[in-house]
């Protein structure tokens, strides 16, 4: 996973040895060396399309030493630039099978793959062992069924038309779960049980939209002519998921009920039009709106792009965070007071006592599980009132999964916008030659390349660094947070101008919106981030029609653990476009669930599973909403 070939002017070369590693890396031999992935040789020269690069390379050998290595234009075959180094990375597979999906069905049809030797549930018959396919029946027609082992190594053999019933087993645990025998009764005992203890927190679900439905909200206009003036600054295309996810929020926004919808979509793919789109409704009936963000950055660039896009209108907008002064805050807060700002975007700044809004109307939260128990409690409070729109890209999979259960509206952004492509995500060991070859290439495309050390004590230690082994006029600035405001500020607004290369900053970048130019990130010690923060970090560049690439390092000679080995694999394995999904729940399983959901539900969860958990909640609630009305659900809960 973590291999890389170096090959440098003055070298030796075996051309056996190196058509074997290429082989060995995914790389195929060709007549003709064109696309990424292809190498082939003509006696002493010896041409590859390394993965990562945008054109191919030639190496000229004098016998067994490498004299001169260029980059070249295949169509004809002129040298364009020459290399003192260049590093060769394997070829994903995802990236050599070329089979991609440096349109998606919707998640719960097929949310997980299934290899032998996988737990599944069958919902009738317990937890078992997947062993695989296999062919039964008469000779002339077999059909294909599902071979699940329980206790005692008894075979369930399940049609495939059946397959609805079964289920990988996802847990918040490492230990193996127990295997029920067929015919027993003790899998119905377990599912009896855990039902009783569901229908306790389905009651909590509904308490809060019960006493949702009983308040009467805010219904508002039809689009006017202004909104349809605005929605056509849209620079880009929008994709059929965006189209119907702000058609679903519209339809919330005009019913006289309190909108709570979640919308879903994968890093870049468009929740931010959506949600600007929903603000800006509702200013056409003089409400205000509070945009809440995770980190001053994000507030920032939201900022940013909110007055670009909303220049050409009488609405007046506002940014609440520590970039702030002490007077301009209060300036601020006392024109949210007067109704005078119709749109605020800040940090948990803006659910602080002494924010008073005149009319809010609506509130967009911009990654919930990221704000602390404080701020939720004031946002429990607010969905009564307002109207919310949370937007999420890794989903955790308590919010996606409640969500399916009419817990929550949902929408779902799962088509990638047109001409995005996949972001080549490599894992490699850390190189000064490789970050030097990964840099210079993005910058000799005009672009821009985030470089992610996320410790503050040696960062300028590596500015220095990286500062040594690029050209020297190559621009390099530090981002963090405990910088002052002012100057972090100013930064940020550098990188946004193209006036800095190369921006070593900590995960404060984590969440942020689209840069164009930025296409290349390198993130160090990368087997000490989270997955989805892996996920959310690759997000930051691929937003436009041309590669990208996301390089993950770790120290040379590193010893990981293996739930690193499985973040970095998956990462890695799920670079497809719309992987959130998958990242989700590969999180789920690698970090557990904490006190997501309780110590008794998290029982519950390792008994059955939490597929057939979530089906079973699914069900109470269906069951509670049909039995009885909203007030009577209201009540019962209290």
């Amino acid at each position: 996973m973590f291999k890389s070939l170096k090959l440098y002017v003055g070298g030796t070369l075996d051309l056996e040895n190196i058509s074997n590693i290429l082989i060995d890396f995914n790389y195929k031999r060709q007549e003709k060396t064109a696309e990424e992935g292809d190498f082939s040789r003509r006696g002493e020269i010896i041409d590859i399309f390394p993965f990562t690069f945008e054109l191919p390379i030639r190496i000229e050998l004098d016998v067994e030493k490498i004299a001169s290595i260029k980059t070249f234009d295949p169509s004809t075959g002129a040298g364009l630039w020459e290399h003192k180094i260049v590093i060769i990375l394997p070829v994903t597979k995802s990236h050599a099978t070329k089979t991609i999906s440096f349109k998606e069905d919707f998640p719960l049809d097929n949310f997980l793959d299934l290899n032998p030797g996988d737990y599944v549930v069958h919902t009738q018959y317990g937890i078992g062992r997947f062993l695989g396919i296999k062919k039964i029946g008469a000779k002339a027609k077999p059909t294909d069924h599902m071979v699940i082992e329980y206790d005692r190594e008894e075979k369930l053999y399940v049609p495939i038309e059946q397959m609805h019933l079964v289920q990988k087993y996802v847990a918040f645990q490492t230990r193996k779960p127990k295997l029920y025998r067929l015919g027993s009764k003790e899998w119905q005992r377990t599912k009896e049980k855990t039902k009783k203890g569901i229908q306790k927190l389905a009651w909590e679900f509904l308490n809060l939209q019960a006493m949702r439905l009983s308040v009467q909200g805010f219904a508002y206009s039809a689009d006017t002519e202004w909104q349809k003036e605005f929605e056509e600054t849209f620079p880009y295309q929008e994709t059929p998921d965006q189209v119907k996810a702000t058609q679903e929020v519209k339809a919330d926004m005009e019913s006289p009920r309190p909108m709570d919808r979640l919308l879903c979509g994968d890093v870049g793919y468009g929740k931010t039009e959506v949600a600007m789109r929903s603000a800006f409704k509702a200013t056409q009936d003089s409400r205000q709106v509070a945009f809440l963000v995770p980190t001053t950055i994000l507030a920032e660039q939201h900022y940013q792009n909110f007055s670009s896009r909303l220049g050409n209108f009488p609405i007046n907008i506002a940014m609440l965070c520590r970039f702030k002064t002490g007077a301009e805050q209060k300036r601020i807060i006392e024109g949210v007071g007067k109704g005078n700002i119709d749109i605020v975007i800040g940090t948990h700044r803006l659910l602080s006592d002494d924010i008073k809004f005149k009319d809010l109307g609506l509130v967009i939260i911009d990654e919930e599980q990221r704000f602390g128990v404080k701020a939720k409690e004031k946002l429990k409070a607010l969905r009564l009132t307002s109207d919310i729109l949370t937007l999420t890209a890794t989903p955790i999979p308590r919010t996606l999964y409640m969500s399916l259960m009419a817990a929550k509206d949902l929408s779902v952004i799962n088509t990638p916008p047109q001409n995005r492509l996949p972001i080549k995500t490599i894992v490699v060991e850390y190189d000064d030659a490789l970050i030097e070859q990964a840099i210079s290439k993005e910058i000799r495309r005009k672009g821009q390349v985030y470089f992610v050390h996320n410790r503050i004590h040696d960062i300028e230690k590596i500015k220095e660094k990286i500062t040594r082994i690029l050209p020297s006029d190559t621009k390099v600035a530090i981002a963090h947070g405990q910088m002052p405001p002012r100057a972090l500020e100013r930064v940020m607004l550098d990188f946004l101008k193209k006036k800095i290369d190369v921006l070593i900053c900590t995960m404060i970048i984590e969440s942020g919106i689209d840069i164009p130019s930025v296409n290349t990130i390198i993130v160090t010690d990368a087997h000490t981030f989270g997955l989805s923060d892996l996920h959310q970090l690759r997000g930051r560049v691929g937003r436009f029609n041309r590669s990208a690439y996301a390089y993950f390092t770790i120290p040379k000679n590193a010893i990981l653990d293996t739930d690193a080995k499985k973040r970095l694999d998956a990462i890695q394995k799920h670079s497809q476009l719309g992987a959130g999904f998958n990242i989700a729940m590969e999180d789920l399983e690698l970090r557990g669930a904490g006190n997501l959901l309780g110590v008794e539900q998290h029982g519950f969860i390792t008994c059955i599973g939490f597929d057939l958990y979530c089906r079973l909640l699914r069900e109470a609630i269906g069951n509670f909403k049909k039995y009885i009305g909203p007030q009577e659900a209201h009540d019962e809960a209290n």
